[in-house]
């Protein structure tokens, strides 16, 4: 991945950061993301930004680091980058992985929920 080494006008780069943050904002539905980010990205850029995602949820739940390069197949350099970057703050990932949580949360509520309503009417 490279990025031009030439500089792009500071008011038309917020102008252009702006609008994909809207652009991500807006869009609520999964997939309507996976598609645009499967136009935009590489594949190797996809699967850099979920990896890094993947090590920041692993590092939450404290798993090794050994853990992690096995499941991920993951550098111990990139796993101690991204745990850098959540010790300095992280608040981004830190919003991302209270999302994740909540998702995790929510399905295990509704699981436990199924279970009683078989329980119930199963009788």
């Amino acid at each position: 991945m490279q990025v031009s080494k030439k500089d792009v006008n500071r008011k038309i780069e917020r102008k252009i950061f702006r609008s994909l943050f809207q652009v991500l904002s807006d869009m609520r539905k999964p997939r309507e993301i996976e598609k645009f980010l499967t136009d935009i990205l590489s594949e190797t850029e996809r699967t850099v930004l979920a990896k890094r995602l993947g090590i920041a949820y692993y590092l939450n739940k404290n798993k090794s680091y050994e853990a992690i390069r096995q499941d991920l197949k993951v550098s111990s350099a990139t796993i101690a980058n991204v745990q850098k970057w959540m010790e300095e703050g992280g608040e981004g990932l830190g919003l991302a992985l209270k999302a994740i949580e909540a998702d995790e949360w929510a399905g295990e509520m509704a699981d436990k929920i199924g279970e009683q309503f078989k329980r119930v009417f199963n009788k």
